[in-house]
């Protein structure tokens, strides 16, 4: 494997563990990060309607930008409440435990090719 991956996994077991001290210190439970985890997953669907449509929806639900952009509305008041937390606190997880499994982001020609290398074989 090469080393920018390897940095890229330490990374994410970094924003992993930050996003779960985070989370306890907000009083949410530590264990709805392990119930909800799979529910992210759900942006997989759209490999139903082709290889292309499937990346581009997992794309848009494992990257950073979905969580950043609702925890920045949550912290300029567009969005007053604590679920906004709870479900960027989640989403970040999931991106991060991901990403440190080494499931990174789609290219559209197959599910297992990724931009940290192939899912699923020997390496």
């Amino acid at each position: 494997m090469a080393l920018p991956v390897w940095f890229q996994r330490i990374e994410s077991a970094a924003v992993a563990a930050l996003v779960v001290v985070v989370f306890v210190q907000l009083g949410f439970a530590w264990w709805w990060l392990v119930a909800i985890f799979l529910l992210w997953d759900l942006s997989m669907l759209g490999y139903l309607v082709s290889p292309t449509v499937g990346a581009v929806s997992y794309n848009v639900g494992h990257s950073y930008l979905g969580p950043a952009t609702l925890l920045l509305l949550s912290w300029v008041g567009a969005v007053d409440a604590r679920w906004p937390l709870f479900v960027t606190l989640t989403w970040a997880f999931h991106i991060a435990v991901d990403r440190l499994l080494g499931y990174g982001l789609k290219f559209t020609d197959r599910f297992t090719h990724t931009h940290l290398g192939e899912v699923g074989t020997k390496r």
